[in-house]
């Protein structure tokens, strides 16, 4: 008898209308694992109420340049329905998605849930390297809502060194090369999104993981390109990794760096991050100081070879033939 398994691929989510912005702001700067200090509890709400207020206008400007809302939500359901198919010969399964801040919410990814008997339940954080503020996070947030009554749960919660997963990269940075005269004088710059040091000294794993999954896709690469790694999205006073990605392009440029290829790491769909942050805001940074060719590696969304990833360790965890 064909097993029935439930897949949650957990995301961080984003606005998918203007009218959003706001909304999903203060939902991500009312999350605990975001914005803690000492008594925090008292301040959270109305700080994250005037940070979300504060921070609308510049946001919405920046998803109107790329098309009025994030694409997440679209690209994370193209990867629900591709990891599904790719499942199914193995076993009855449903996969949903639960995003942190934004619809489809963990509430709605469960209440979908309760309407199928499972044989067991398989959590899927679509993170590859763990972090408190995003993996940690977002199960927290499915700890407080579900109620397992009895269903066997595994949980995934991390897939930074998976070989499937690193193949999929080094095929993008590959198609991101593709037609280029004299690629070894390309700089690689790696780009993962930033995090606090306060959450590093405390013994989140991911900036050590973060370099190991770079130490992988150079390996297997075999790129002869110079690189460094830096980090992007930093938000408010604090002291984050560094080096910053606002930082590094003005060091390469002063070193007569004039064309780069920027690898988005720990994004596995194009975003905000990717399609704003760098595509618009880093290009426009590179090239005013005198960068003569930038380019962007795609990010993963339904790449077969992701999917490959994604379907092996959801196997595993489930104890089907693979």
């Amino acid at each position: 008898m064909r097993k029935k398994i439930g897949v949650v691929l957990f995301q961080l989510g984003g606005p998918d209308h203007p009218e959003a912005v706001e909304p999903f702001l203060y939902n991500l700067f009312c999350d605990p694992d975001i914005i803690n200090f000492p008594l925090a509890f008292l301040a959270r709400k109305p700080l994250a109420k005037l940070i979300s207020s504060t921070r609308a206008r510049v946001v919405s400007e920046h998803y109107q340049a790329i098309g009025g809302a994030s694409p997440i939500r679209a690209l994370t359901g193209q990867q629900a329905r591709a990891l599904g198919d790719s499942l199914q010969p193995f076993a009855d399964v449903t996969v949903v998605v639960a995003m942190r801040y934004w619809h489809p919410s963990t509430e709605e990814a469960i209440a979908e849930l309760k309407e199928i008997a499972f044989d067991g339940l398989i959590l899927l954080p679509l993170y590859p390297q763990y972090s408190f503020a995003t993996t940690r996070s977002s199960l927290k947030e499915w700890n407080r809502l579900y109620s397992s009554a009895g269903v066997p749960i595994h949980t995934i919660e991390k897939f930074y060194d998976h070989p499937s997963y690193i193949a999929a990269i080094v095929e993008r940075i590959e198609q991101a090369l593709a037609g280029v005269i004299r690629r070894d004088e390309l700089f690689f710059v790696f780009s993962a999104h930033g995090l606090p040091l306060a959450l590093i000294e405390k013994g989140d794993p991911y900036q050590r993981q973060v370099e190991e999954t770079v130490r992988l896709i150079r390996e297997k690469g075999k790129w002869p390109n110079p690189h460094v790694l830096c980090y992007q999205s930093r938000v408010g006073p604090q002291e984050w990794l560094a080096p910053s990605l606002t930082d590094t392009i003005p060091r390469l440029a002063g070193e007569k760096v004039r064309r780069v290829l920027v690898i988005p790491l720990s994004f596995v769909t194009e975003h905000i991050e990717t399609l704003h942050e760098i595509d618009i805001e880093a290009r426009e940074q590179a090239e005013s100081l005198g960068v003569e060719e930038f380019r962007m590696m795609p990010a993963l969304n339904d790449s077969p070879l992701f999917i490959s990833a994604l379907t092996d360790l959801v196997l595993r965890a489930a104890s089907l033939q693979v």
